[in-house]
């Protein structure tokens, strides 16, 4: 072997780009004056393409493989430099590596909320958030639109422009799917490929596909998400008057645990008297059916005459009637809060509703509720 052929196989270098990261899309190789020698192996993997720059011109692209740069391999850059013969002279480009695989570990979500009409509940706001992948399909647009000369170009540095462009088509997903709220969850994957292929075609400019969109929660305000609830506990009872009174049992049971609160008196006031209504209902004997006398002498019956009428009370809390209540369970109501001075009542005989305080009848059962605690040290 010569000296001049020594000398060229010094010359001879392999270009190539392990990855040793998760997270780096384009990698420019380190080369001092970007002088690459004639006959050099580029050797391109898997996921990967390599990108020839030279003077600021995006020249040729290479896919996976490996490759002894020559002249004839290199028609782009052959025709740039003027090489109309061939030459083994080193010539100058820039060499970027392309990373081509999924970036599966894309997050988005929304930082403000997505206002859409719902057919049911009106005006909604919803927030969202989930999962996405990313690849590059097209490097040289890629690099002409968004990495530009950065030798080291990461997908934090992508991440917030694609976060704010899924945003944006979020609000005109949700809005325009047609799907009430309460049934988003069953149609959250067939929204996700939807914005997936809307995000592809927005993307294609800049050589990014998104091949996969995923919705992992949609969540709802806490006034719609108790209201939501309320209705579901509503629904359970089937019935409006029967929810109250469970409403009211709560209370009084949550009222009952705490000490010195007052609450337990009243409450087992209160069921003492109803207790003791059922059980003289219980235990006071009903009027026995008699023979019809005949029509010219009737004669009187020597039963008990019939009981009362029971009074019926009626209360409306946020706009909504509820009862009827007999009178313990009134003095229940009271004890719990549930009905305070304050309340709406009205039975059969008032001429309208009246606050609690001022039925003569109903203002007695406050007096055995204590004031409230005084603020302790």
């Amino acid at each position: 072997m010569g000296l001049f052929d020594s000398i060229r196989g010094e010359f001879i270098d392999i270009i190539e780009w392990t990855d040793d990261s998760r997270d780096t899309i384009v990698w420019r190789f380190p080369r001092h004056d970007n002088e690459i020698k004639m006959g050099a192996k580029l050797v391109v993997r898997e996921s990967q393409t390599a990108v020839f720059v030279n003077e600021g011109r995006i020249a040729d692209v290479f896919q996976p493989g490996t490759y002894t740069l020559q002249t004839q391999n290199m028609p782009l850059l052959s025709t740039l430099k003027g090489w109309k013969y061939g030459f083994d002279s080193p010539f100058k480009a820039e060499v970027y590596f392309v990373t081509t695989r999924q970036f599966t570990d894309m997050k988005w979500g929304t930082q403000n909320p997505v206002i859409v009409r719902d057919p049911e509940f009106g005006m909604v706001r919803l927030r969202a958030f989930g999962a996405y992948a990313a690849r590059v399909v097209d490097p040289a647009a890629l690099l002409r639109e968004l990495a530009g000369t950065d030798p080291q170009f990461r997908t934090e540095e992508v991440q917030e422009y694609l976060r704010r462009m899924i945003v944006g088509k979020l609000g005109s997903a949700l809005a325009t799917s047609g799907v009430p709220m309460l049934d988003l969850a069953t149609q959250q994957e067939a929204i996700g490929v939807r914005l997936a292929g809307v995000l592809t075609e927005e993307l294609k400019p800049v050589g990014i596909a998104v091949p996969t969109f995923v919705i992992e929660n949609i969540s709802l305000p806490p006034e719609v998400e108790q209201a939501i609830d309320t209705r579901s506990r509503m629904g359970i009872a089937g019935n409006l008057d029967q929810y109250t009174q469970f409403q009211a049992a709560d209370a009084l049971a949550a009222g009952a645990s705490t000490p010195g609160s007052g609450v337990g008196e009243g409450m087992g006031l209160g069921l003492g008297m109803a207790a003791g209504q059922r059980m003289a209902a219980g235990l006071t004997p009903q009027p026995q059916p008699t023979a019809p006398a005949p029509a010219a002498s009737p004669a009187p019956s020597a039963g008990p005459p019939p009981l009362p009428v029971e009074e019926q009370w009626f209360i409306g809390v946020d706009g909504t009637q509820q009862g009827p209540y007999d009178r313990a369970a009134l003095a229940g109501l009271v004890s719990a809060g549930t009905v305070a001075r304050t309340t709406l009542i009205w039975k059969e005989g008032m001429s309208g509703w009246l606050s609690a305080g001022q039925v003569p009848d109903v203002s007695g059962l406050f007096g055995a509720v204590p004031p409230p605690l005084p603020p302790q040290a």
